[in-house]
């Protein structure tokens, strides 16, 4: 099946280790394969419209910071009609976190490129294969200035688990990205572990550390990284990890305590 299941599972985990209360999490969705994941969690939902989830999101946070927020979201909803969206909220540092599974095409309507599809695939709307660069949605967040950005595939379950927990510690925008397979659209394999091995064999991990991904596949300069994204190779790691950095609310609050201080100070006369 596809890899959707999976992510449930991992968020779920992440979760459950961090012991974070129901009544403190807020699930929110666009539309796609993904989108349906808020409804099979015993949490706040919040399913919204196409490309709009992290709108929505950038609202439910401000408007109740103490709120844990998590987006799901797919290639389709964040990378086509929510762009915008999704870099104003990275650009603002409003501390959500942003889940997107990442199957290269519009899975719900039929297998249409995405964005995201990489060079060389097809599509129901690419016959004669893809000719467009695809965007590397984590290489994006980081340019904006996420404070935590990570990639990995289905194959990188404690990965995932790891990089969600992180995710929610963060003050500031979390972005993970997963990539995942879709066995309906792209049939590249007919059993689901064929696609895992793919996963494993054609990732290259981001390292700067140097430490061994478990293909032993590693890179330390992200230049690097984005020379083999374009070469069609999968890139995962941890991109970015910034510390100190104030989000959205904390900026927020520090202006309206100037504010009001500014106020009583030209009328307590």
């Amino acid at each position: 099946g596809c890899g959707n299941g999976q992510v449930l599972q991992y968020v779920i985990r992440a979760i459950d280790d961090l012991q974070i209360s129901q009544d403190k999490l807020v699930f929110v969705s666009g539309i796609g394969c993904s989108s349906r994941l808020p409804a099979y969690i015993e949490a706040y939902g919040v399913h919204t419209t196409h490309g709009r989830a992290i709108a929505y999101a950038t609202g439910i946070k401000v408007t109740n910071p103490e709120l844990n927020v998590i987006v799901f979201t797919g290639d389709g909803d964040i990378a086509a009609i929510g762009l915008n969206h999704f870099l104003q909220a990275v650009r603002r540092n409003i501390t959500i976190t942003v889940i997107c599974i990442n199957n290269e095409n519009y899975g719900m309507t039929g297998g249409q490129v995405s964005p995201t599809m990489r060079m060389g695939e097809f599509s129901t709307t690419t016959p004669y294969k893809n000719i467009e660069h695809s965007f590397n949605l984590s290489f994006l967040a980081r340019a904006a200035g996420a404070v935590y950005v990570a990639r990995w595939t289905t194959a990188h379950s404690i990965q995932i688990i790891n990089s969600i927990k992180k995710g929610l510690q963060k003050k500031g925008f979390a972005f993970i990205e997963i990539l995942s397979q879709c066995p309906v659209n792209k049939k590249q394999f007919k059993e689901t572990n064929e696609y895992i091995e793919y996963f494993l064999n054609e990732s290259i991990k981001y390292a700067p550390d140097g430490k061994d991904s478990p293909t032993n596949h590693v890179f330390k300069d992200l230049n690097e990284c984005f020379t083999a994204h374009y070469e069609g190779k999968i890139i995962i790691g941890e991109l970015a990890d910034r510390q100190d950095i104030q989000d959205y609310h904390q900026l927020y609050e520090e202006l309206k305590e100037n504010a009001r201080n500014e106020f009583w100070e030209k009328h307590k006369k």
